[in-house]
């Protein structure tokens, strides 16, 4: 594949086209193959970008309408979602999770909150006993053999970063709203804004789908390390990359890892979180925005070995990972994809990929894409 042949398509404002360039030179010189990249100024979509191929061989060009896994990238959709219940008074970020779901009070977790479990501050980072992807992707059977589980530490006391705390969060959001997470995601978030975003993939639009890729399967015990308990349930069962290909994790119903969506959606997402849409409508008002955004945890997660600041669904910025301001909330995901609002800058940004990297933060074409939109400010 010539990168020399690549082509950038979509809209790019004037004063912002050095976000073009930057997009185009992860193709030239930081080896991407195929992606989407967008950018909102005050509410405004300023660049809606995509370019490359959804498949290694070069044969089946990156669309306008393309959508890729966004794993980890979807915990901050789940974010707005819980938002959205906040907003309309149907739950509290302080309401006890045992409130809606009375067994999950076992072993001391009974004062845990909806804001702590979105935190990452349950102590449960995986299955106690041996699992597999069948068990992990079952739905209500897995949440309640997790809600069964003791805590690795007293809850609400550290973090630790987990797939399946949107297990939990997908079960408890059912027994709140009514509603699955994925049809709320259908019915609101794609059906009443239009955003093209779902959680798992229909058969209707896995076309539409850009194969994950990197130059070997990748595994995410390369990413975090197996190294104590909590580490260890992260990695139980053994996620590959090549998982997203198969029906079971396309049907799931997880908002942590299996999201599908593209850049244009993701920053869309964000910045309605903050501005309405053309019909007038935000996903939430500011109250329950902030509540969303509010630190609850900073300090070293001990899945990760990282510091790490989680308000409820949300990552707020760290280490300048998406730019210079702290008030920046958002996720990203394994292999580069991410989406993040930064209130102080009054931007949205959202980047999807199929080329897989393991270099989580350190990702340079992550990097490359958010510096260009602070120095197109």
């Amino acid at each position: 594949m010539k990168t020399s042949d690549i082509e950038v398509h979509g809209y790019c404002a004037p004063k912002y086209e050095r976000l073009r360039e930057a997009f185009l030179g992860n193709f030239r010189n930081l080896g991407e193959i195929g992606g989407s990249f967008a950018v909102t100024v005050r509410g405004e979509l300023v660049a809606d970008l995509w370019g490359g191929w959804k498949d290694f061989e070069a044969t089946t060009p990156w669309e306008q309408d393309t959508i890729a896994c966004v794993w980890s990238t979807s915990k901050g959709i789940g974010g707005a979602c819980f938002a959205m219940l906040i907003d309309r008074s149907i739950a509290s970020y302080e309401d006890k999770v045992s409130r809606y779901w009375p067994e999950f009070a076992v072993h001391g977790k009974g004062d845990l909150t909806i804001g702590m479990l979105l935190s990452h501050q349950s102590g449960i980072t995986g299955f106690d006993t041996p699992a597999t992807l069948d068990d992990l992707f079952s739905g209500e059977p897995a949440a309640q053999r997790l809600a069964a589980q003791a805590p690795l530490w007293p809850i609400g006391t550290a973090s630790g970063y987990s797939n399946v705390v949107a297990i939990l969060a997908t079960e408890l959001f059912k027994r709140i709203e009514g509603r699955s997470i994925q049809q709320f995601v259908a019915d609101e978030l794609k059906g009443s804004f239009g955003l093209d975003i779902s959680v798992g993939v229909s058969q209707q639009d896995l076309p539409r789908v850009a194969i994950m890729l990197s130059e070997k399967k990748m595994e995410a015990v390369n990413t975090v390390p197996v190294a104590n308990e909590a580490q260890r349930g992260l990695h139980n069962p053994p996620l590959t990359s090549d998982v997203a290909t198969t029906p079971g994790f396309q049907r799931a119903d997880i908002i942590a890892m299996n999201g599908f969506s593209n850049a244009r959606a993701l920053a869309s997402m964000y910045s309605l979180l903050r501005h309405p849409g053309q019909d007038g409508r935000r996903l939430a008002g500011d109250a329950a925005v902030a509540e969303a955004a509010k630190l609850r945890f900073d300090g070293v997660d001990r899945v990760r070995g990282i510091r790490r600041t989680w308000s409820a669904g949300f990552l707020r910025n760290v280490d300048n990972c998406w730019g210079p301001n702290v008030q920046a909330f958002g996720h990203g995901g394994w292999g580069g994809s991410f989406g993040y609002v930064d209130p102080a800058a009054d931007i949205s940004v959202g980047y999807v990929m199929n080329r897989m990297s393991d270099q989580m933060d350190l990702n340079p074409r992550r990097r490359a894409l958010v510096d260009a939109v602070y120095a197109a400010l």
